[in-house]
């Protein structure tokens, strides 16, 4: 530790109080306009440092069972993302997922917010917090944080070499996350292109008249015994816009035959359930264990008749208009909002002729896919190595061994 370095624990250093909720707290939520801000996890979607608005107001009367915090505070969440800081540039109310952290001593804000941020507190937060599922910290061993205190001149002097530091990475975060968006907008562009730009030899069918939906399972009573081996496939094996589906699980026939899809060999599995659907849950069952698999109830599954091939389905499937389009027509209960299998049956779908045409089209998007597969690798892994370089300079930073020259190099 640097000379005039203090080390002090979280608690010596600012005022820590937990959130509080009325309840039932749906009885408290308000659109009037006499609500008063009422701040909620989902606030600090694409936040990184500042809190200037919220999404829900909660009555007067509400607001008197809750904990007050007021611009200029650092709230803190308890649970979910739990240990990340923000600071509040408006002030609300706040309920028992939030920690509010008043400064008392004479420690910049700024200096704080990066200190609190730094891997030196994050990873004590998580030696801290208990729960073998949902992670928890109790105010009590937030204030037990051991922390590195410099001078208030040498605290701003760091926050101005930080923020020269991330202003200069998030320039090239910025225009990496450009380039990876670019690459998806150019591949769904192709994508798109393929199915509007039609010639000569080319119809147009309802889906319903082209495939079978939910092939009968007798196929598999037909084909195999009940102590056979299939594959079984959970909605969370069932990957994102993945062409062909990798189903690493096994199971007896006789345990998933009655309560699961069937389905079988380059079937096209789609799912129906938000936010599944929505996020291109989709994929070609290939390689299954005895040509057979069975998987979640909320699968759409689409056999075709032979008038297009199980990948050209796929790519149509999978466009970004498609997955818009049936967004708008979902119903249900929040969170078990379905497409139905009535609207996707009854979507028309245009195609050529010729399978051989079709198997063209493929082997060029299959060809352009891969090409933006590797790109998106290549930009995700610079925002990664991005993010550890801001650890790393944070780190650096409060062990009081900080070199901007040097860590800048590497960005």
């Amino acid at each position: 530790m640097k000379l005039g370095w203090e080390i002090k624990k979280l608690g010596e250093v600012c005022r820590v109080e937990r959130g509080s909720s009325p309840r039932p707290i749906e009885k408290y939520v308000t659109n009037s306009e006499d609500g008063v801000n009422w701040i909620k996890i989902g606030d600090t979607k694409n936040v990184d440092k500042y809190i200037y608005t919220t999404k829900e107001k909660i009555t007067k009367e509400g607001a008197l069972k809750s904990r007050f915090v007021t611009e200029g505070d650092f709230i803190l969440s308890n649970s979910m993302s739990f240990g990340r800081p923000y600071i509040m540039k408006t002030s609300g109310y706040i309920h028992d997922g939030w920690h509010l952290l008043k400064l008392q001593e004479n420690i910049d804000n700024n200096f704080f917010f990066y200190l609190l941020s730094s891997p030196i507190v994050q990873e004590q937060f998580t030696t801290l917090a208990s729960g073998a599922i949902v992670k928890n910290i109790s105010s009590d061993l937030v204030k037990k944080a051991i922390l590195p205190i410099p001078p208030l001149a040498v605290q701003k002097r760091i926050v101005t070499v930080l923020d020269e530091a991330f202003k200069a990475i998030d320039k090239v975060k910025n225009y990496t996350e450009k380039n990876l968006q670019n690459a998806k907008e150019l591949f769904e562009s192709y994508l798109q292109s393929v199915f509007t730009n039609r010639g000569d030899g080319w119809e147009e069918k309802k889906l319903i008249d082209i495939c079978v939906f939910k092939p009968q399972k007798k196929e598999a009573r037909d084909k195999l015994r009940e102590t056979d081996n299939v594959t079984f496939l959970p909605m969370q094996d069932l990957g994102i816009l993945n062409k062909t589906i990798v189903g690493v699980k096994e199971k007896k026939m006789k345990v998933v035959i009655s309560s699961y899809t069937y389905f079988a060999n380059e079937d096209v599995l789609l799912a129906k359930i938000t936010p599944c659907f929505e996020n291109g849950k989709i994929g070609i069952a290939r390689n299954l264990k005895n040509g057979i698999g069975f998987g979640s109830s909320e699968f759409i599954v689409l056999r075709s008749l032979g008038n297009v091939i199980s990948d050209y389905l796929y790519y149509f499937l999978s466009r970004n208009q498609f997955r818009e389009e049936g967004k708008k027509l979902m119903s249900g209960a929040v969170g078990h909002k379905r497409v139905s299998k009535e609207w996707i049956e009854n979507y028309s779908i245009p195609f050529p002729n010729s399978t051989k045409t079709q198997q063209i089209f493929v082997q060029k998007l299959d060809a352009l896919s891969d090409e933006t597969i590797k790109l998106e690798s290549i930009y995700l892994q610079k925002l990664k190595d991005l993010e550890e370089l801001k650890k790393s300079i944070l780190q650096k930073a409060f062990n009081g061994e900080f070199n901007i020259s040097k860590e800048m190099e590497k960005v």
